[in-house]
């Protein structure tokens, strides 16, 4: 019998901080399984070891299998995963938080649950993307116009500087192969990106659903972050990518993506935007990592694990 089971679960202290990881691992045709405290890939080629606590996201393609064991050790590691279609146009994902804390999740909830916080946290992500351009004052409808004159303007841009033909964004869900070389890397990019943002948010234990500009989807929240980094680092990876050819256009989308998440430390300033955008600076301690309390009328937060039945509670 194994004993895989037994092991203790890693602390936050133990655990690689999210902004350290690297951002996404691309397998395919291949099984995925568990040694010790890495996941190994294997295929024709042999077995290959990854440490589980470096991986952001795995991304599992067209014919992968993946183990029990492996899973149970990507979810303690707070690693997303994703199972990805052909050529990355659907995906499932799925993690656990790096954090034992409720603090981020919490103050998430609160700014939504509040029609004016939830506009002002829409604002602060708009003025992100656009920092030159101010959107204070700027009711939804104002936001939604200015973004997509923006990104209209984003592949206007990346069309003359790579010298790629550009006429329009195009997206078929269910015939990937149907759009030009561009598109298909930008369809592909999105695909990484929401897989990158899911994996901080889990990461961070923020609700995948409770978006601010999105709504409506369980990874509302996932979309506005991966918005966030859409004109500076996704589409233009993609344009990158269609430029050297309209063949194998994902894969090359994909690595040049990397090189540009890993360039620009993104994990790390995702991570950062989020907990700004939140107003939350809460940081965990070894003490409290695992702590578990109770809501009182005041307000206060009660020591869990007692019994008040015959104790005052003030």
């Amino acid at each position: 019998m194994g004993t895989v089971s037994k092991r203790s679960l890693s602390s936050p202290r133990e655990l690689t901080r999210v902004g350290d990881r690297v951002s996404f691992l691309y397998l395919e045709r291949c099984t995925v399984h568990r040694d010790d405290n890495a996941i190994t890939a294997t295929d024709a080629d042999g077995v290959t070891h990854i440490p589980s606590a470096t991986i952001g996201t795995l991304l599992l393609g067209p014919g992968t299998r993946v183990t029990h064991q492996a899973m149970a050790l990507l979810g303690e590691s707070g690693a997303a995963v994703m199972w990805v279609g052909e050529h990355g146009v659907r995906h499932y994902a799925g993690g656990r938080a790096l954090t034992r804390s409720s603090g981020l999740v919490e103050a998430q909830a609160t700014a939504w649950a509040n029609r004016r916080t939830r506009l002002e946290v829409a604002r602060a992500m708009y003025r992100l993307r656009f920092p030159d351009e101010d959107p204070s004052g700027r009711t939804r409808d104002e936001l939604l116009r200015m973004e997509g004159r923006r990104l209209k303007e984003c592949y206007r841009r990346e069309a003359a500087r790579t010298g790629v033909p550009w006429k329009r964004r195009e997206y078929h869900r269910d015939d990937f192969s149907a759009a030009d070389a561009p598109n298909q890397g930008i369809t592909a990019a999105a695909q990484c990106m929401y897989g990158v943002a899911h994996a901080v948010v889990a990461a961070l234990g923020c609700s995948p659903g409770l978006g601010f500009v999105h709504s409506g989807h369980e990874r509302s929240f996932v979309l506005d972050i991966a918005d966030l980094y859409k004109t500076e680092i996704a589409i233009p990876a993609a344009f990158d990518a269609a430029a050297e050819g309209e063949d194998d256009v994902p894969t090359r989308t994909r690595r040049a993506l990397r090189d540009r998440i890993n360039k620009t430390r993104l994990l790390e300033r995702c991570a950062n935007d989020i907990k700004t955008l939140l107003r939350c600076e809460e940081a965990e301690t070894a003490d409290d990592a695992d702590r578990v309390g109770l809501q009182s009328d005041g307000g206060r937060l009660l020591d869990g694990g007692r019994n008040y039945g015959d104790e005052p509670i003030w």
